[in-house]
């Protein structure tokens, strides 16, 4: 067992190297997150209403720029098809929010890159997609990744790796029993994908994931059902690149059965956004603090080593 003291050291350092760029943005003023009021520990409905749920339902996972000047969402029509999917961008020009604009259709699951530059996104057939940087806005999407397996819930990281959802060699991209919480190496000319393993993986679909930038955490969609309700958990990274066994986010947040995945905490730290429904018609972006529940879950973890 390490020191409190210690574990102290560490929660600092993790969240002022995490979040070195998000300390110049709006972060601390009434501006930030769409200028919605913070919840506690209790979850609640992230911008509800017809801020966001213009085009039909919203879903997926959520993203802001480091500054907190542009939050990126998915909107849908339907859970479990793409047509009329897309991506949306809510921008902040120094004194208001504007509108949603839809920057692209048919794709899904925005994830910036680590230095901004980059939006990746989720493309049929699960295959990755990304959007470049120009000027204020961004060039037209073109399709990154296509492999031979699937590539879900595709996330960068400051080593270069990346992490995602997939079935490796192991079946079909249709086959999502097969998925498995995986991590990625790309170099020129050779792509090596590699499940996680236990005890981050089920025998069902491992695919809904957030791995923190320096790959010290996972919080993971785990414990599904035959019919996809499913609860979070996080698991820590030893120094050893071992995943310690998974902890639940609690009862305030896995209360009760319901689909639960687009895990991604803010990049200021201080909140983990998640979607959230029982069906459609509920489907909503939840937001909760985070940081907070992160000490107390990363001394728990600590304990049992």
């Amino acid at each position: 067992m390490k020191s409190s003291g210690h574990n102290m050291v560490c929660f600092l350092i993790f969240f002022s190297s995490l979040h070195v760029c998000a300390q110049t943005g709006i972060w601390n003023t009434p501006n930030a997150y769409l200028a919605q009021q913070a919840p506690a520990d209790t979850p609640k409905v992230f911008a509800g209403g017809q801020i966001l749920r213009d085009s039909g339902i919203v879903l997926s996972r959520v993203a802001f720029t480091a500054d907190g000047r542009e939050f990126y969402y998915t909107f849908a029509r339907h859970w479990f098809s793409s047509e009329g999917t897309g991506v949306k961008r809510i921008v902040f020009d120094g004194t208001t929010w504007r509108k949603p604009e839809i920057i692209c259709d048919n794709l899904s699951n925005p994830t910036l890159s680590l230095d901004g530059r980059i939006l990746y996104l989720h493309g049929s057939g699960n295959t990755v997609y990304k959007m470049e940087r120009v000027g204020e806005g961004w060039g037209s999407p073109v399709k990154f990744l296509d492999l031979p397996y699937a590539l879900y819930n595709f996330m960068p990281t400051r080593s270069g790796r990346f992490y995602a959802g997939s079935n490796g060699d192991r079946g079909k991209k249709s086959d999502y029993s097969a998925y498995d919480f995986s991590v990625l190496t790309i170099k020129p000319g050779d792509t090596v994908i590699t499940s996680l393993g236990a005890p981050l993986n089920t025998p069902g679909f491992d695919g809904d994931l957030y791995v923190a930038p320096d790959e010290s955490f996972m919080i993971i969609s785990t414990h599904e059902t035959p019919t996809y309700e499913c609860e979070l958990y996080i698991s820590f990274r030893r120094k050893n690149g071992s995943w310690k066994e998974p902890l639940s986010l609690g009862p305030l947040i896995n209360d009760g059965k319901a689909h639960r995945f687009g895990q991604y905490v803010s990049p200021d730290g201080k909140y983990l956004f998640y979607t959230k429904g029982t069906n459609e018609n509920d489907c909503n972006f939840y937001w909760v603090r985070w940081d907070n529940l992160f000490k107390k879950l990363k001394a728990q973890s600590d304990r049992t080593d």
